[in-house]
């Protein structure tokens, strides 16, 4: 099932069902030429997939450790390999960058920010990292661990893909690639971190930062 809104202008659709990836990108794909033409809306798009690996253009083939775990898609994002499944909330991000710039550099900035501006919401300090992209978070030992991954396209200055946070995935399907290549750090979750919340509570406070970051003042 999906549930379709509209506030701030934006499209919003949250699928309660796992999304197949090959159904999604079709789907980003088609919103995109909408956009495009001017015969749909922007859209943010809140979803889960079923267990799978993504291959962005930078992916080397040494960071796939286990090809045959669960299916790898080959897709034209940003980015090297990372990991989807249940328990994980995406969010694809279908945006027209010619109203907000024509930046794609700070439109990834507005991402990381907008994550972090989440994770603050549930006492979660979330934090860039120099070569390392996505958003990292400093354990009490001081071991850092990945909590989102952020990887884009674009085309015609429209966006799509977009952002991953870890909310309560099984960790342990990481251990078949190298995420995003770099193996010497770990991956951690909301739940991992002991934060007690649903999908649903990760949504709305998305949600909310999301209309503060990119209209409030814009």
């Amino acid at each position: 099932m999906q549930n379709t809104e509209t506030n701030a202008g934006f499209e919003w659709q949250t699928s309660s069902e796992l999304v197949d990836y090959e159904t999604a990108h079709a789907a980003m794909e088609a919103r995109v030429a909408g956009i495009h033409d001017g015969s749909q809306p922007e859209l943010l798009w809140f979803l889960e997939h079923p267990p799978l690996y993504t291959a962005g253009t930078s992916a080397r083939d040494e960071d796939l450790l286990d090809a045959a775990r669960f299916p790898v898609h080959k897709i034209g994002r940003g980015g090297q390999y990372t990991y989807h499944g249940p328990g994980q909330r995406v969010v694809y991000t279908m945006l027209d960058l010619k109203k907000r710039g024509a930046d794609v550099r700070q439109f990834v900035r507005d991402l990381e920010a907008w994550v972090i501006d989440s994770l603050a919401e549930f006492g979660v300090t979330g934090e860039r990292r120099e070569g390392r992209v996505g958003i990292w978070v400093e354990l009490d030992n001081g071991e850092e661990k990945k909590i989102a991954a952020i990887g884009i396209r674009v085309r015609h200055w429209i966006t799509f893909h977009g952002i991953a946070i870890n909310v309560s995935p099984d960790l342990e399907h990481f251990s078949g690639i190298v995420p995003c290549g770099i193996a010497e750090y770990g991956v951690t979750s909301l739940h991992d971190l002991g934060i007690d919340c649903t999908m649903g509570d990760v949504d709305a406070i998305l949600k909310a930062t999301f209309v503060q970051k990119f209209t409030e003042g814009k």
